[in-house]
């Protein structure tokens, strides 16, 4: 082992830990009467946040809540959540944010695994809860949450309605000091196969990723985008990673915050209106909900930064965006990564070029962040040149990943096989440390032989004018083994089959962008494509409907 200097410190020096509560402290110094705004129901100031997180603090307490235990919240975006997001492990707890998206049978499965012993249960979720209560292993109490006026649900072992009990109790809590590398967070992630996985987070990990969070968003001027004086509202739900680790970052420049509740489109653009929004973060298929909603017709979002994740940014959408007056920046991320790993960066030489090559760098996956180290390796754990071309699987070492799977002690092996963190995606890295994310390896297309990005083959479907949605996925082909196959949503008043598709692409073939065999031979028109629980393409799902339409001999199919 290299041998270094370390020098005793002194006797009565501080062991500083790095807390969740840490930066919680820092919003009320920099603007004590900045807003925390619920909908159109509450505002709060700093002050009033962080007398709030006490008061929550002393009613955990006093529900028998102690260090280690595991406290679970089923919410909306809301104010609620804010504070729970700090009370629950600033007093040595966890808070489980759980996925209020998942089927019943997949909540109870998480709650049980997580060993929840409390539960904060919006009244929109009673009925929910009720269905599985019975079922539940560990949980002794619950509390209920409302924003109508109706305080009370039949609800187990309630220990009364949230504001009630907030404002019975003491508005000052004397947080302790532990050790940074406690538990803090802990939700659920599904994959293909088997029952979803609980990652993890610590105190440690949270500050160090929220610290490079507020770095990168406000320091790099080419993509400046968050600062102490920007509005921030999330469009991405709170229990799906910290609602990527982004609240916490506002709470500590005391920034004005809004939550939305339940995603309405109406309330969403009402609120980005009435308070206006400066900087919010979604997944693609959310931002396209609220172009194409009614209410946002002939809207210019002048001003609006987005931060587009979860899911590949195409240009399509990107220059949709852009026409109403939404500057957009990919990042990159996963729930096994708290999430931030990568975010679009124009150096210099970028700067200088066209804009058609800065907006082909404004979608990529991006640079990684500071104390972010990435690679690409082949099968067997080799690694592969950064030359731009050559691709292999995505491999990651930064302080803020979750060092493995809660109770899957074969699973976390598997996640980190060689001691990096395998995140499953398909990606080349270029001389300039640019991450371009091609696919994920259940995705690639293999046909005859030749691999095909679905992902590159969505992001060209979707220049054409008719289509308003893309997904593309692998089907099983007799002749070539796969072949792609194109789900499409068009727009309104529009048409388009196999054969426009293929007119489309062919100029796509001709400037060597795809082969003629990428080309998708089947087409399906729908009104809608399923997504995962966060708002991302099931691929999965859309490949089991292809299969039973294609047995069927669906008319929703066009074939070449």
């Amino acid at each position: 082992m290299l041998q270094t200097r370390i020098i005793k410190p002194a006797e009565g020096a501080y062991a500083y830990p790095l807390l969740i509560k840490r930066l919680l402290m820092s919003g009320s110094r920099y603007e004590k009467t900045r807003e925390i705004v619920y909908r159109d129901q509450l505002r709060l100031t700093y002050p009033q946040l962080n007398e709030r997180i006490a008061r929550l603090a002393n009613v955990l307490t006093e529900a028998g809540v102690k260090a280690g235990d595991t406290v679970a919240v089923m919410d909306w975006d809301s104010h609620r959540y804010l504070e729970c997001m700090f009370a629950i492990p600033m007093i040595g707890a966890v808070v489980h944010t759980i996925n209020v998206r998942l089927s019943p049978e997949q909540i109870l499965y998480t709650m049980n695994h997580a060993e929840d012993r409390v539960v904060l249960v919006n009244s929109d979720f009673v009925g929910l809860y009720q269905a599985i209560a019975g079922q539940l292993t560990t949980v002794d109490k619950t509390l209920l949450l409302t924003d109508g006026p109706d305080k009370t649900a039949e609800l187990p072992n309630l220990v009364g309605e949230y504001e009630q009990l907030l404002a019975a109790a003491s508005p000052r809590y004397d947080f302790p000091d532990f050790d940074e590398n406690s538990v803090a967070t802990t939700f659920y992630t599904t994959g293909t196969t088997g029952n979803p996985k609980g990652v993890y987070f610590t105190h440690r990990q949270l500050v160090l990723h929220t610290l490079a969070e507020a770095s990168v968003t406000g320091s790099i001027d080419s993509v400046r985008l968050l600062g102490s004086n920007d509005v921030y509202m999330p469009i991405t739900p709170m229990f799906h990673v910290h609602a990527w680790g982004i609240p916490y970052a506002a709470t500590m420049l005391g920034m004005k915050q809004v939550y939305p509740g339940r995603y309405e489109p109406d309330m969403l653009i009402k609120l980005w209106r009435e308070e206006k929004v400066t900087f919010s973060h979604c997944v693609p298929t959310i931002l396209q909900m609220l172009l194409n909603c009614p209410t946002s017709q002939g809207q210019d979002f002048g001003g609006w930064k987005i931060i587009i994740g979860g899911s590949a940014l195409n240009r399509s959408l990107y220059q949709a965006a852009l026409a109403r007056g939404i500057q957009l920046t990919a990042a990159y991320g996963m729930s096994e990564t708290c999430p931030l790993i990568s975010a679009a960066h124009l150096n210099d030489e970028l700067q200088a070029g066209s804009e058609d090559e800065r907006v082909t760098y404004r979608i990529k996956a991006g640079v990684p962040v500071p104390l972010v180290e990435a690679a690409i390796v082949d099968g067997d754990g080799n690694f592969l040149p950064a030359d731009g071309e050559t691709q292999g699987e995505l491999v990651l070492r930064a302080p803020w990943l979750t060092m493995g799977y809660f109770k899957e002690a074969e699973k976390s092996e598997e996640l980190w096989q060689g001691g990096w963190l395998h995140t499953g995606d398909v990606a080349t890295l270029d001389g300039m440390g640019y991450i371009d994310i091609r696919d994920r390896i259940k995705d690639v297309i293999k046909t005859g032989g030749e691999w095909i990005s679905s992902l590159d083959l969505e992001d060209l479907v979707s220049r054409h004018p008719a289509v308003r949605e893309v997904a593309v996925v692998g089907v099983a082909d007799p002749q070539w083994g796969e072949r792609p196959f194109a789900l499409l949503v068009v727009r309104e008043g529009q048409v388009i089959d196999a054969k426009a598709l293929k007119e489309h692409l062919k100029p796509f073939v001709e400037q060597g962008h795809i082969n003629k065999w990428a080309i998708p031979s089947q087409i399906a028109v729908v009104t809608e494509i399923p997504k995962t629980s966060v708002g991302k393409l099931d691929k999965k799902r859309i490949r089991q409907d292809i299969v039973q339409w294609q047995a069927s001999n669906s008319a929703f199919l066009s074939t070449l």
